[in-house]
């Protein structure tokens, strides 16, 4: 298997229906923005890849080990708090807003990448070299975000902009879509139900 099969693996793992928690995150750390704010919404996709680009990496050397089944509770928890950052009232500089919303969103895409590493894991099998793979596979999963990002700012300018939604209206719901999904998947993994079952 050479890059463009790496490519094609990553760009449908990304837009695979069956993994939509790592597209929920996405779209709830896009909805704060306006589709005009589009330089920075790029750059905050490009913090996403940054950190899970670094421990899917590291998870593929096995420098980094950590529970599959604690990182499938630690992402539908980050949707969770990103959404819950999205509608709390912040008082500081929209410039200061968006430093911490880069950092935020570079700090839960380690999380993202330890998830993206057992499928990654799966596909290399026993590759000697895994420095085309992880690129073919991280450019796939970075266009594949692209994708994702440019249908639901397209979605977004439809309302803001042709229905007149108000954009505070906009950001509570997409919010709120994205913490109701997020508390249905950390309440059906595995690690909270065994952790549950200790009490």
């Amino acid at each position: 298997m050479g890059f463009t099969d790496y490519f094609q693996l990553g760009l449908e793992h990304i837009s695979d229906l069956k993994g939509y928690d790592h597209m929920v995150f996405i779209i709830a750390m896009c909805c704060i923005y306006k589709p005009s704010e589009w330089k920075k919404i790029l750059i905050l996709v490009t913090a996403f890849t940054i950190g899970h680009s670094l421990t899917l990496a590291l998870a593929a050397l096995d420098i980094i080990r950590i529970n599959s089944e604690f990182i499938e509770f630690l992402i539908p928890l980050t949707i969770c708090l990103t959404a819950i950052w999205n509608v709390l009232p912040k008082k500081e500089k929209p410039s200061s807003w968006f430093s911490w919303n880069y950092l935020i969103v570079l700090f839960f895409g380690l999380i993202h990448g330890l998830g993206f590493s057992n499928n990654f894991k799966m596909l290399i099998g026993r590759e000697g070299n895994i420095v085309e793979p992880l690129f073919g596979f991280n450019v796939g999963v970075e266009i594949g975000q692209f994708m994702i990002v440019l249908v639901f700012m397209s979605i977004a300018y439809y309302f803001l902009e042709r229905r007149k939604i108000k954009f505070k209206d906009w950001i509570l719901f997409v919010s709120g879509m994205a913490f109701g999904i997020s508390c249905i998947l950390i309440l059906e993994s595995d690690w909270i139900n065994e952790f549950i079952k200790q009490f």
